[in-house]
């Protein structure tokens, strides 16, 4: 993975401008009470700008929160203990945007980072999204030596990595990266090597709380999915994150079958020039009786698990 690169010293993280702010008027407003005789006790409490629209996850849910990055993928996982998993980036184009979006739903700190595959519709703002934030750590397929991509896109991740002196876990199928609070992520994919198409080293993760389940697929095509379904893994899921952008090379009528699931998210583009969602894939969902959610119709679709039940809403384009 990236052998023989050299990369600079680890760089001092910055911090939001806000932060520098807050302090210096923490700092005036101490002193000032300090003249009057007053305690830090008695002076008003000072947040950041976007306190008052931090939106916290409700007591005891799980939420995930499928950003609308064009025709590119990024997921948030809200855990119960207040953690929080990014899967995937989506492009440098949305780079700020996201970290943005992170910053207003109070995400500073990202526990588990996953890069579910090198194209650069998923891991394009990554770099930005490690620079930024505090990134605890990282997750990556193995990709054989000979499809390893030389994109500056995957050598700034890499140095992004390197600089915050971070080292990169393998995806191993059967792995739990995250076990707590009722909360369970496992990799299930992917399972092979040599594929000659990056698509098919898709991390693939079920997360589980409760009685509810999603299934985060990345790009994964028919042949990772025949795989899963060769392993035996228990594929069933309340929501789907369909493969690569509802394209027909992905979600085949036997791991649709598996999957079963009652909802499906779809992020892809508006207008795109992949005429993602395929008709194929959005008639299969709709045969299955799957309530279908896409980011290009509805922009950014939020996810509420409360361990029995799964409810989905839709942010909305804006201008419509």
């Amino acid at each position: 993975m990236a052998k023989g690169r050299r990369y600079a010293p680890r760089k001092k993280k910055k911090q939001p401008f806000w932060i520098s702010a807050v302090v210096l008027l923490a700092a005036a407003l101490l002193a000032g009470a300090r003249q009057l005789g007053l305690s830090w006790e008695d002076l008003p409490v000072v947040g950041s700008p976007a306190s008052s629209t931090v939106q916290a996850v409700p007591e005891g849910t799980l939420e995930v929160v499928y950003f609308d990055v064009g025709q590119a993928d990024s997921e948030l996982i809200r855990l119960p203990g207040g953690q929080n998993i990014l899967i995937d980036a989506g492009t440098s184009a949305t780079q700020e945007a996201l970290v943005g979006e992170l910053r207003s739903l109070g995400v500073e700190t990202l526990d588990l980072v996953v890069a579910t595959h090198p194209h650069a519709d998923h891991i394009g703002g990554m770099a930005e999204v490690i620079d930024q934030l505090d990134v605890r750590q990282v997750v990556m397929p193995r990709v054989a030596e000979s499809e390893t991509p030389t994109t500056k896109t995957y050598e700034n991740l890499l140095q992004s990595i390197a600089n915050e002196g971070l080292s990169i876990t393998p995806a191993e199928p059967g792995a739990e990266l995250w076990n707590q609070n009722g909360a369970l992520l496992t990799v299930l994919g992917p399972n092979g090597s040599g594929y000659g198409n990056l698509n098919n080293y898709s991390v693939v993760l079920r997360l589980t709380f409760g009685e509810d389940s999603f299934l985060f697929t990345g790009d994964a095509e028919t042949e990772s999915e025949e795989e899963m379904l060769a392993k035996g893994y228990d594929l069933s899921a309340t929501v789907l994150k369909c493969g690569h952008h509802g394209s027909e090379t992905s979600t085949s009528q036997a791991f649709l079958d598996a999957v079963s699931p009652q909802y499906a998210v779809i992020s892809c583009g508006v207008d795109n020039d992949y005429g993602h969602p395929d008709a194929v894939t959005l008639d299969k969902l709709s045969a299955a009786g799957v309530e279908v959610f896409r980011t290009d119709l509805q922009g950014t679709i939020t996810a509420v698990a409360s361990g029995s039940g799964v409810t989905i809403a839709a942010q909305g384009k804006q201008g419509t």
